[in-house]
């Protein structure tokens, strides 16, 4: 039985809801139960702590939804409709951290926008929208944490990095441990001989067709029951891919040097692209559109200037986002408990079989917008 998190009075609700519905958005429910395997691929494997899982004989094969995005995304698709605004409510759910006594269901109210639109202002429309519907709570202690995955992906692009090393660099992002481990391997001269790589080279260096067998006998001999909803062949390719990471180019002490002073940078939004600009400067990187876009997303965010900070480093548990982030907080509630939350996902639809197209979406919890919930 999940944790149900408290209601926020109907009056609050509608407060909440005025804004999304003000947007011209089409009310949309999603089924509760979402594929497992596929979750993981799109949002990333460290959201499978917090999973509900269920098993069909014996094995994971769904999830409760833990979110909307994904769902919504697949509905919109099928669909066959080019553009399309959709309003959520309903419930999610996730479970609670160890240890915590944090709600494990609870309800959201969103809105997921597929527009070709201009790309700044929607980003900026978007963040105002969450703004407006915290506010909406009654919480007079808010703040917005603002991020940008694809800012970063520009920055490395500039560093003219070999492309595997490039490309490594990039999905590391959204991955804290991965990233601190690349970033401490331009301080190590070795390449090679890390124990925890010795199965991942043994298996890259097979086929994949070889290699998958290999590991069904390994689990075989060990008693070894897979769980996941993932194939050997799938285990397979992953561990590939990690034994490429384990032997291909590094970043130069020069370059780590760089990349750490770029995800410093953590400022009042103009303050910070201004240190992006001039260390994008020092860098020899061009970013001119990429903080054209940002000056731009600025004058429409909603959010006063004293009350957002703008940090080059900052993320969200859920790894499709490849654009603008945001969370909005309550200093009651802590930085771990974000009363909004959403950013831009293009490239999210594409991994879903669509031929394109622009994506970008907010959430708000309505319990921890609600002024009377404490803390």
């Amino acid at each position: 039985m999940t944790n149900l998190e408290p209601a926020a009075p109907a009056a609050v609700l509608g407060k909440i809801r005025a804004p999304f519905l003000g947007v011209g958005a089409d009310a949309i429910d999603t089924p509760v139960m979402q594929p497992l395997s596929l979750l993981l691929d799109l949002a990333g494997e460290a959201v499978r702590a917090r999973l509900f899982t269920v098993q069909a004989d014996g094995v994971e094969a769904a999830c409760l939804r833990p979110d909307f995005t994904i769902p919504i995304a697949r509905a919109h698709i099928a669909s066959g409709a080019r553009s399309g605004r959709y309003f959520y409510e309903g419930k999610a759910f996730r479970v609670a951290p160890a240890g915590s006594a944090a709600p494990e269901e609870f309800l959201q109210i969103g809105v997921e926008i597929y527009e070709s639109a201009d790309v700044a202002a929607m980003d900026a429309q978007i963040a105002a929208l969450a703004w407006q519907a915290a506010e909406a709570g009654g919480r007079d202690d808010l703040v917005m944490e603002l991020g940008d995955v694809s800012l970063y992906g520009a920055f490395i692009a500039g560093l003219g990095l070999a492309p595997p090393l490039q490309a490594r660099m990039e999905r590391a992002f959204l991955r804290p441990r991965v990233l601190r481990a690349q970033l401490e391997r331009a301080a190590t001269a070795s390449q090679t001989g890390e124990q925890g790589e010795r199965l991942p080279a043994l298996l890259a260096g097979l086929p994949e067709g070889e290699a998958a067998a290999v590991l069904e006998e390994l689990w075989a001999l060990a008693g070894i029951q897979p769980v996941g909803g993932r194939s050997a062949a799938e285990i397979v390719h992953r561990l590939a891919m990690r034994a490429e990471d384990g032997a291909g180019p590094r970043l130069t002490p020069a370059e780590a040097d760089l990349v750490r002073r770029f995800l410093a940078i953590s400022d009042r939004p103009a303050r910070a692209i201004d240190a992006v600009a001039a260390l994008a400067r020092e860098a020899g990187a061009e970013l001119s559109a990429a903080l054209e876009d940002w000056t731009r997303r600025l004058s429409g965010l909603g959010a006063p200037e004293s009350a957002t900070r703008l940090s080059t480093s900052f993320g969200r548990e859920f790894g499709y986002y490849d654009g603008l982030l945001f969370e909005v907080r309550s200093a009651a509630l802590g930085d771990d408990q974000p009363v909004a939350a959403g950013g831009r996902y293009d490239s999210l639809l594409g991994r879903l079989g669509a031929a394109g197209g622009r994506a970008v979406g907010c959430m708000v919890r309505p319990w921890r917008a609600y002024a009377g919930a404490g803390r």
